[in-house]
């Protein structure tokens, strides 16, 4: 294994060394953590980690290697990756190569052999801090370099979707419902659990308008998760609000904050997120507890909430964060967390046979409806 030395500086002036295993230039991001225990592939594939270095706080991946179907998108989406130990021998009778193999086809920067208990603890105490990665040695000038340079460009909230979003409309064939899936970096799991479910699925690119939805008249509306601060889409809010009062619509993730968003809530940034595949959620008219899968850095404020047409229907049972709403007049839910997990519990799939059943119930409303309707918060 290599033997080369690679290093990460955080944000507040801590240095990490470790072994580099792979990538041959420096990144920078915002240095998050995963607590699952599993499903790295799915995980490092996942759009909503693109333009992130993440850090896995299970010790020992690549044990069960890399396949080529359990892809969230077509390529690993995160910039840097940091671990501790990351096994080249694997045993799955699926596997294709390693993962350190797959990390150096794809030229992403790895730093191994780091203490990621440390460093998980450390994002806990302070908060997600900008990270940067290197193989080159960090002396004090650039460490003073780097450091006043995020003084001065601060981590902002820029555009992450328009890379991984679709460029042009691309349809999958089913016999069942047709759903629009507008695209701000969905998973691949959200379009099998929806062509599992017999839909024809349009994939459509994020900059699309209800005109363009219209034109191709779905069902119903998925608005998908992604990567980022919803704010950076504050320019769709208003095609997303029309969208979703015409047409049966569900939220996820990124899709949920937006929905919120487009009828008048607010969205914060956690202080570091929730990323993983144990994160219990309760339905508030039940009281049941769902264990669950997410990947975030904003929630919607729950203080702003008065001032829209939806109701609370799911509350994380750690931090009381909002993970699910529902409108009052109109055929609206959203879901904080991921209903097709992947990699993750999978105990809230029926979220998807919820929605198909009330696109069957409900239908679009009309011209005249949305015009009364575009008063409403």
């Amino acid at each position: 294994m290599n033997s080369k030395k690679g290093y990460l500086l955080l944000e507040n002036g801590e240095v990490m060394e470790g072994e580099w295993l792979s990538g041959d230039h420096h990144v920078d991001g915002e240095m998050v953590f995963n607590t699952s225990m599993y499903g790295y592939q799915e995980i490092l594939s996942d759009p909503s980690y693109r333009g992130q270095i993440l850090c896995f706080c299970y010790p020992l991946l690549g044990n069960y290697g890399i396949n080529t179907h359990d892809y969230e998108s077509a390529q690993f989406q995160v910039s840097g990756v940091i671990l501790e130990e990351s096994s080249e021998h694997f045993s799955h009778y699926e596997a294709k190569h390693s993962l350190l193999d797959q990390f150096q086809r794809a030229h992403i920067p790895v730093l191994g052999r780091v203490d990621t208990r440390a460093l998980v603890k450390m994002l806990r105490q302070t908060g997600e801090l900008r990270g940067y990665l290197t193989d080159q040695k960090l002396d004090e000038a650039t460490i003073k370099h780097q450091l006043e340079t995020w003084q001065t460009a601060p981590l902002t909230s820029s555009n992450r979707v328009h890379e991984v979003s679709v460029k042009q409309p691309i349809t999958y064939e089913g016999e069942g419902l047709h759903i629009g899936l507008i695209d701000y970096g969905y998973k691949k799991s959200i379009l099998k659990s929806l062509q599992q479910r017999g839909c024809q699925v349009t994939v459509f690119p994020y900059t699309t308008t209800y005109e363009q939805v219209k034109a191709v008249n779905p069902d119903g509306l998925l608005f998908s998760n992604g990567p980022g601060d919803p704010m950076a889409l504050a320019a769709q809010l208003a095609d997303i609000k029309k969208m979703s009062i015409h047409y049966p619509s569900l939220g996820i993730c990124l899709g949920h904050q937006l929905l919120a968003l487009a009828h008048g809530a607010s969205t914060t940034k956690l202080e570091y997120g929730h990323r993983g595949g144990n994160h219990p959620v309760k339905d508030v008219h039940s009281g049941k507890v769902y264990m669950t899968a997410q990947n975030h850095g904003y929630v919607v404020t729950e203080e702003t909430l008065s001032d829209t047409p939806f109701t609370l229907t799911f509350r994380n049972v750690n931090d009381h964060t909002i993970e699910g709403l529902r409108h009052q007049h109109y055929a609206i839910q959203t879901v904080q967390f991921h209903p097709e997990a992947h990699s993750g519990p999978q105990d809230t799939a029926y979220i998807f046979d919820q929605f198909l059943q009330e696109i069957q119930s409900t239908g679009e409303i009309g011209e005249i409806e949305y015009a009364a309707a575009s008063g409403h918060s």
